[in-house]
This record gives C-alpha cells, structure tokens and sequence, in this order.
C-alpha cells in the first residue's frame, strides 16, 4: 500500500489551521466548531442544461454537511422512522429499552444522561444501547463482543448512544486507552468531543484526549485518558509510529461517520489499517448516514460479525405533500409564478431551492425587492455561517430561505409549508438526482403535517427530469397555472 500519498492527503486535508498549535492535551478545546471554521467546496464552472455554462453549481461537501448537521441538531429529531434490527445470532433474545433505567447505568452517568435533556431514549438508541452495553459472548474459540453497523441521520442520538458506550465500558482505575474514536475531520472529532465532555461530566475520573493534527506529543508518551477521539491520521501516527497508544488495550472501537470517511482521500485505508491493530476481543462499532454499496463494503472490511440497524425509509413522506409544476419560459417568469403563489396563499415559512449560487443570489434580492424578509444560504459560507443562517430561519426571523444543494438534507423546521424548486436538481450526468428531490420536498410535511411542493420547469430537459421524477415514486406531479388565483387557493386548502 502506498503509504505516502494517503499520509500526505490527510496532512493536507487536517493542516488547515495554526490554531491548534498550542494545544494541551489535558485541556481539550472548548467551542471546536469556531476553532477552525470548515468552508465547503468552491462552486465550479459546468457545462449542464441546453449546452450553456452554469456557474457557481453547489458540490456536495459531506464533511461540512455533517458537521453542519450536528450543530443544529442540539436536540434529538421527532422522526417516523421504523428500526430493522438484524441480529449476527438470531437465536439470542432481542433487547430494547424504553427507559434509560433499563440499562443500570452508573448512577454518574445516568445523571449525565438526564444533564444533557435526554428523557427518554431514541428509537436508535432503544435497540443500539443494549447491542453496545452487553457483556462479550463467549465461545469455546474464545470471546466475541457485541460488534454493530447502525444506520443514522444526525438528530437521532447516536452520538450520545456511542459515547455512553464507551463511557460505560471504560476502567477509570486503568490509567490507559481503552476507547478509541475515529471521525473524518478535526471538527468533527471536537463535536463529538463535547458530547462525550458534557455526558461525562459528573464522572471526571474519566478523561479524554484529542488525536487531531497540530497536538503534538513526543514518541513513546503514554496516554493517561481513557478515552481518545480523533482523526484517522493522528490516531495512525498515535497508535504505530509514535506508539502514544497501545492498539492491544483497546476494548471498544467507534467509527464514526463511515460515508464521509471513504469521501476523504485516504481515510478509508488509515481506518482499516487502525482496526486490524486491535485485539480479536475488541467492540467494533461503525455509524452511517447512509448505507450505499461501497460504504456496506467498507463496513464489513472494518466490523467482524456485525448486528446490524438499519433505519426503514419513510416511505409516508410523498403521501403528505402535494406536488405540483408551473410552466415557465425563463428564470423571469419562475419570479413572476412565485410572486403569484405568495400573493395567492398564506405560507408560513419557505424554503426555495436553486441550481448555481448565481441564481440564489439573484433570487434573494428579487424577493428582498418584493418586500420579503429572505435568507441566504450557499456553499461559500463556512459552516458556522451556515448553522447561523437556518438558526434564525428556525426561529422566525426570516420567512424565506433561498438555498442551492447544501441545505437539501437533515433541515428539520417545523413551520415549512411549502417547498419551491425553482430548479429541478440533477445528477452530474444531467438526469433526475431522484433522492435530493426526495430529500428537498421532504422538508416539508414534516411532523405527519401536510406540505405543498412546487417545481417550475423552463425547458424540455427539466421537463424531462420532472417526468423521471414522476416515473421513480410513481406519483403524478399536477400542473398548476399561477396566473389563475383561484387555482392556486384550491391547491392550499
């Protein structure tokens, strides 16, 4: 394996800041998340719709995505989602909890469990927790621990499920390592850092060191902290070449965010390369939001003999939202049916999606002209914009949120009522992006409330797209004529 480019590609994608320079390990940083603020990817210059340039297209950071996720997700997500638990022995009874009681916790756990607002547990955490929490089965080969795949967005508690995990199967007599956590980047590391810092607070003879570029330790140091989080390449560094951590004293292993991890250059190889340093006997637990082909292949390279929790679509979303298009000839006519659609109906709060940042910007200050109070959000923001940004849409202060594809997953605001695609999204080879539209319109209709969603279409390609739409969910997609007001109530009844 060429070790070289991958070490150098994490170096790279890590030294994006001094700030972390001065950095004592016994003192972990506070507030990471503006420690080093995360910038998505620049927007590109691309040949798309009827051969014409369209610039300032939005690229899907998964980083950024995820971490903005996790800062505006301060309390758990009210989701519909069914768990499917697929147990590594079925014939071993299956445990789910309803009470954080049920798991005999450590009365200092339990107490920080309640400090954090958590009254009841999750839906993931009521099947993950016992998984996490039992003792190693043992065979006549020898032990094997309770190791787990689990799909989950963020909002659903998994981070607090992991770092109770942990928290409960660390020694704090043993003044070493024995819980290790790997997330794709320093700022995720430091999210997850304050979790496992606030739910152990009243239990401080367990402590916690960072493993994230810029803190500096000296070769053959050994960690007093119980548990580590880090990056891929500093725990790599910790536990071979500088020999920080003894990989052998490991009792549970967390890695966390597994999409993003394979999206990052060389994260995928440091991650397999870090597990098969640890002992047989070792809790692997692996987190994903999501669950395609290659993080499945990922997954089982990393976690021997798995039970596995998938989350089950919410195949309900669609039946909620009505769906309709508006023909139009240009983006100047979309503003024209807009400006109808508000003038027609009483909407509450508004999200609107657009293709390029170009056509966001514009966008925004047509409707600022009009008299409304808009929102901005777009992939040159960094992430604590960003988070600010949808803090005040949440809270009322604005009633229009402008967005390109950055903002199309995990944004749960419960006063969305109507979802406008100014532009229909698609995939890089210009067909229908079927689980954006999905993920878009799904911002409405939350909370089993009734949401309308409308596409305007300008040209045969997006009718196209709408037509594959249409073909995908197999649900009809109505036309709407905006210049006709009467139509336009009907639809908000």
């Amino acid at each position: 394996m060429a070790t070289d480019s991958w070490a150098l590609a994490v170096d790279k994608q890590e030294a994006t800041t001094d700030s972390f320079g001065s950095l004592v390990i016994r003192s972990p940083p506070r507030g990471g998340g503006d420690a080093a603020p995360s910038k998505a990817k620049k927007g590109t210059t691309k040949q798309v719709e009827n051969g014409t340039n369209v610039e300032g297209e939005e690229k899907e950071d998964k980083a950024a995505q995820s971490l903005l996720n996790k800062m505006i997700h301060t309390s758990l997500v009210n989701t519909t989602n069914q768990v499917e638990v697929l147990q590594r022995d079925p014939n071993s009874p299956l445990y789910s909890v309803k009470t954080f009681e049920e798991l005999r916790l450590k009365d200092k756990l339990l107490k920080g469990v309640y400090d954090m607002g958590f009254n009841r547990p999750s839906k993931i955490q009521e099947n993950a927790l016992p998984m996490m929490l039992a003792e190693p089965v043992y065979y006549p080969s020898g032990s094997r621990p309770q190791n787990l795949i689990a799909q989950s967005q963020s909002g659903t508690g998994k981070t607090a499920a992991f770092t109770l995990a942990m928290l409960s199967h660390v020694d704090p007599a043993n003044k070493w390592t024995q819980c290790l956590c790997i997330a794709p980047t320093y700022e995720l590391a430091l999210q997850t850092g304050k979790v496992i810092e606030q739910m152990g607070k009243f239990y401080p003879e367990v402590k916690l060191a960072y493993a994230i570029r810029g803190n500096k330790l000296d070769r053959g140091a050994k960690l007093q902290e119980q548990i580590v989080i880090g990056t891929p390449g500093t725990v790599l560094d910790w536990c071979s070449k500088l020999k920080i951590i003894d990989p052998k004293k490991i009792s549970v292993f967390v890695l966390d965010e597994a999409d993003v991890m394979i999206a990052t250059q060389g994260h995928q190889d440091q991650s397999i390369r870090i597990q098969r340093m640890l002992p047989k006997e070792c809790q692997m637990l692996l987190f994903s939001a999501t669950f395609e082909d290659s993080v499945w292949k990922f997954a089982e390279r990393v976690v021997p003999d798995p039970n596995i929790i998938k989350l089950k679509r919410e195949e309900e979303t669609l039946d909620t939202i009505k769906q309709y298009y508006v023909l139009c000839s240009d983006k100047e006519e979309k503003f024209t049916a807009l400006c109808n659609i508000y003038g027609a109906i009483t909407i509450a709060q508004a999200m609107i999606f657009c293709h390029t940042r170009r056509t966001a910007g514009w966008l925004a200050a047509e409707l600022t002209k009009e008299g409304h109070v808009v929102a901005l959000l777009s992939g040159e923001m960094t992430v604590e914009q960003r988070a600010a940004v949808i803090e005040r849409f949440r809270e009322g202060k604005e009633k229009v949120l402008v967005t390109t594809n950055v903002c199309s997953r995990g944004i749960d605001v419960e006063q969305v009522s109507v979802v406008i695609n100014f532009d229909l999204p698609m995939d890089k080879d210009g067909n229908a992006d079927n689980e954006t539209y999905l993920h878009r319109i799904g911002r409405t209709g939350r909370f089993g409330k009734r949401g309308l969603a409308v596409n305007m279409i300008d040209s045969k390609h997006s009718m196209n797209i709408l037509n594959q739409i249409e073909e995908h969910f197999n649900k009809k997609i109505n036309k709407l004529d905006t210049d006709d007001l009467d139509e336009i109530e009907k639809i908000s009844n």
